[in-house]
């Protein structure tokens, strides 16, 4: 099948790994897969699977580009795309306009975060052969809107490589990694992944960071990810924070790293403290890691944590309750270990890489079977 990703993503987070993941995989099975990203999109260095011919730039600039959208549709009838796969609500117009033509393509939308559509996109919907939900809250929050039929809409989970995150945690050298971060070799390690954007919540972590040292001394702290807001303000504002409740010396931030798995290997207990999350790609990761969650409640977390068994829920935006339940698992070794047993195997179970991919290739292969009143038609 010849297929087209698109996505005009500028920062690195769970939706673009999904895309790079979803590209690598559908090109090993055999499919000739083709991107279209920004210049200087951090897709470009993750599609390693596919021909560099394959990976094509364009600006991609709104959802009314009008010169990107005609390069899209240029392109799609050069390849012969079967299948033109959107990640982004500005790029759903453009790649709606490329399905076009005399031998249309079938249109696939993936809905990646809760917030509400514009109402224009209604018409791009109503092109779309499907529309994917990451999660069952983005599938409600798409019915509630009405934009398209709800027999369109279907809902993947996002997948990881469990046994590669697994594998990490089985082989992971905790101690040269915590004298690298200068770290104490004996710590215990509580960290957090995700883009540096204040609903991330990491100000509420660094927040929580404090309670938890006045309970366990030896405890240290990572943050890991990248800042892509203009001049890196939420990078110095964090910072600040860090600075002004004598945490330097207890929390590193890294950035944003190549491969997180050696650092979920080396951690006690991983955090999400999300103030909103459609899914939480990083939590299924930690699962995967064996590692307990406390994560906020957020409609993501609620279908990813099993409350008790793999994780706590604590109220959003509450840093003494985020503290009260990492000094929980922080004092119990054998609840750490229990829990992260039962978190790798959730995470086997329910988020496997190729769960995933499977199933949006059933959607493509489906997508063909759809008549023009948007209702499946039995096979010829």
């Amino acid at each position: 099948m010849k297929i087209l990703q698109i996505s005009s993503a500028q920062s690195f987070g769970g939706g673009e790994r999904h895309v790079a993941d979803l590209a690598n995989s559908l090109t090993i099975r055999g499919h000739e897969v083709y991107a279209v990203v920004r210049p200087s999109s951090p897709l470009l260095r993750k599609l390693h699977q596919l021909p560099q011919a394959n990976i094509r730039t364009l600006p991609l600039r709104n959802a009314l580009d009008v010169p990107s959208a005609n390069e899209l549709a240029r392109l799609a009838r050069q390849i012969g795309a079967e299948v033109i796969h959107a990640h982004m609500a500005r790029d759903y117009p453009l790649a709606a306009f490329a399905a076009r033509g005399k031998h249309p393509a079938k249109l696939i939308l993936t809905r990646h975060v809760l917030f509400p559509l514009k109402r224009f996109q209604s018409r791009v919907f109503s092109r779309a052969s499907r529309v994917i939900a990451v999660s069952e809250a983005v599938a409600r929050q798409l019915k509630g809107q009405q934009l398209l039929q709800p027999e369109r809409i279907s809902v993947v989970r996002n997948g990881v490589d469990v046994e590669r995150l697994n594998e990490a945690r089985r082989t992971s050298n905790r101690a040269a990694l915590s004298r690298g971060l200068e770290f104490p070799e004996n710590c215990l390690l509580v960290g957090t992944v995700g883009d540096l954007n204040p609903l991330k919540g990491h100000d509420v972590f660094i927040q929580a960071a404090v309670n938890v040292v006045a309970s366990y001394p030896q405890a240290r702290f990572l943050i890991v990810g990248g800042d892509s807001t203009s001049g890196n303000k939420t990078l110095s504002a964090l910072k600040e924070l860090i600075a002004r409740l004598s945490l330097s010396d207890r929390i590193r931030m890294l950035g944003e790293v190549e491969d997180v798995a050696p650092f979920l290997a080396a951690m006690d207990v991983f955090v999400s403290a999300s103030q909103t999350e459609s899914f939480g790609l990083a939590m299924v990761e930690a699962l995967a890691s064996s590692l307990p969650v406390v994560a906020t409640n957020t409609k993501g977390a609620q279908e990813i944590i099993r409350e008790a068994e793999t994780g706590f829920l604590v109220p959003i935006g509450q840093s003494q309750a985020l503290a009260e339940s990492i000094n929980r698992l922080l004092a119990n070794a054998d609840l750490r270990e229990r829990m992260g047993h039962l978190a790798y195997q959730d995470a086997s179970e329910r988020f496997q890489l190729e769960q995933m991919v499977d199933a949006i290739e059933k959607i493509y292969e489906e997508s063909f079977r759809i008549s023009s009143t948007g209702r499946f038609s039995p096979r010829e």
